[in-house]
């Protein structure tokens, strides 16, 4: 959830949970491009002007909720697998877990998928910048704690010897491409989704 993942200096009258939960909201159902930046003031209860105080823009208010997402992607991550051998049973996990979200992390999955490209280019501001290199870390973090896995398991035999980094990424865009398409209520279910990653995904890394 947002207020799980904000800085614990963040104090009781800071509106900044209540803009991001209402951002996620609204660049998740309605689109980035399609949300004013004046309608999250409006469903705050501020006027806008008092936004800036919290972001500068709603693209810095977008990188942002990207670098929270990737933020809780990678705790959980290694949340479920710390202890869990072999590897493929911890790779299982790790799918599975991706998958064990709320509505609201739908959302903000859905939101970090589709501007991806958005922390390929420097940005203009000094807190936009801070906040895109912030996620490419991020990124990076969660890459290589993903082809650690795999690493992991080739050496014990768990999986075949292949490039522990290539086979990573090739999993991980299995997994993340759900975003792209999964939609509450639609033709398949998460626990639907998640069998059919996770068996793709052995697939790819097994013999």
């Amino acid at each position: 959830m947002v207020q799980a993942l904000l800085p614990e200096t963040e104090g009781p009258r800071s509106k900044r949970t209540l803009i991001l939960a209402a951002a996620i909201d609204s660049f998740g159902k309605d689109g980035y491009e399609h949300t004013k930046w004046a309608k999250i003031a409006d469903e705050v209860g501020i006027g806008q002007t008092a936004l800036y105080h919290y972001f500068e823009s709603k693209a810095h208010c977008l990188l942002t909720i990207m670098s929270l997402e990737l933020s809780r992607s990678l705790e959980r991550f290694r949340e479920v697998t710390a202890d869990i051998s072999p590897a493929d049973k911890a790779l299982e996990a790790a799918i599975a877990a991706a998958y064990d979200v709320t509505p609201t992390e739908v959302l903000q999955m859905r939101i970090l998928q589709s501007h991806m490209d958005l922390l390929a280019t420097p940005r203009p501001s000094e807190r936009e910048e801070a906040e895109r290199q912030r996620a490419r870390g991020l990124v990076r973090d969660i890459e290589n704690e993903w082809t650690a896995l795999l690493t992991r398991g080739m050496k014990a035999k768990d999986f075949p010897k292949r490039d522990p980094h290539a086979m990573a990424t090739v999993v991980l865009a299995l997994v993340v491409s759900v975003w792209r398409w999964y939609r509450p209520g639609g033709p398949m279910t998460l626990d639907e989704v998640r069998k059919l990653i996770s068996g793709a995904c052995l697939r790819v890394v097994g013999p």
